[in-house]
């Protein structure tokens, strides 16, 4: 099976989330056919402090299969999952994990807690960092700078 990498679909969702002024992280969940979800950031415009993109991501592929697991699915994200999101992504059994920029402040797969690292964790995805990376980084920094 070759591999194909949906990050800049990712990507696009990111800059849709800037467009909306939301913080600039996108999110695909892909399978054996192809896309099945993906999202940007809507924390602000939800006021929902959870509707991060991996978690609008990860309702919508479960929504559209009518179930709670994502066997078998991978998980293509702009940012370091933070701890909430790895969680998620544990719960729902991702298979693997792709993220661009790495998330030193508030990451907790590289970073931080290592949510996947802990005992606790039911299921550990296969993780793949920096994938896209330098254009993620890039709207983050653009992101923030016009905030300052």
């Amino acid at each position: 099976m070759d591999f194909r990498s949906h990050m800049h679909v990712a990507l696009d969702e990111a800059r849709a989330a800037a467009a909306r002024g939301e913080v600039p992280v996108g999110a695909v969940i892909a399978g054996p056919d192809g896309i099945i979800a993906q999202a940007g950031n809507r924390t602000r415009e939800s006021n929902d402090p959870t509707a991060h993109a991996e978690m609008l991501a990860i309702r919508m592929a479960c929504e559209k299969l009518g179930q709670e697991r994502l066997t078998g699915f991978d998980l293509y994200v702009t940012l370091e999952p933070c701890p909430m999101c790895a969680a998620a992504i544990s719960n729902a059994r991702i298979a693997r994990l792709y993220y661009g920029a790495a998330d030193p402040k508030s990451g907790g797969v590289a970073q931080g807690p290592r949510i996947f690292s802990h005992p606790q964790c039911h299921h550990v995805p296969e993780v793949y960092d920096g994938i896209g990376a330098v254009d993620a980084e890039a709207l983050l920094k653009e992101f923030f700078a016009a905030k300052r």
